[in-house]
């Protein structure tokens, strides 16, 4: 039995459903009460000053949403969008009490998976940086690891997060 971390007693992950998704060569997921829709990657209008993870805005039916890339927010290295990138609208509520849309770019969107308790781990600490606090907990399926993504904290958070190497590793990457 795991006993919660410091970082992460307060954002602990829930039996639920979660939207997962890649990134390189790990998963994530997100849960699907955030998730507003999928859509294809289109073409994003950039916004002058803004951070290297903003990627700019989209219309989506009336509405201008900011858009971000995952990667960069990571800091992850940079890849090519492929035929399966997307984008993810997330819906967050915001200090004011209303809602936000937000739109984040994935190399790829898996499945939703319905995760029970026994599933779900608490954010690990490893005893200093990383920062795991926008990290709601890890998930075992199907003989793998899924970290699960506390939306509020990865969306709203300024500035850049910092994924463990072996979160962000990429284990068949070549430099040809």
């Amino acid at each position: 039995m795991t006993t919660p971390t410091p970082n992460s007693n307060d954002s602990l992950a829930k039996a639920g459903r979660y939207l997962t998704f890649t990134l390189g060569a790990e998963t994530y997921g997100l849960p699907v009460l955030n998730v507003r829709e999928i859509i294809r990657l289109c073409p994003i209008t950039p916004v002058p000053r803004m951070p290297g993870f903003i990627k700019g805005v989209i219309n989506l039916r009336g509405t201008v949403i900011p858009v971000l890339d995952l990667r960069a927010k990571f800091q992850m290295p940079e890849a090519v969008y492929g035929d399966r990138a997307c984008i993810i609208v997330v819906q967050l509520r915001n200090p004011a009490g209303g809602s936000t849309l937000i739109g984040a770019i994935v190399d790829t969107v898996e499945e939703v998976v319905q995760l029970n308790e026994p599933q779900l781990e608490p954010a690990p600490d490893f005893g200093g940086p990383p920062e795991t606090g926008f990290i709601l907990g890890l998930a075992t399926l199907n003989g793998g690891v899924k970290t699960l993504l506390d939306p509020e904290k990865v969306f709203l958070t300024e500035g850049l997060l910092t994924l463990t190497p072996t979160q962000f590793a990429e284990p068949e990457t070549t430099n040809a």
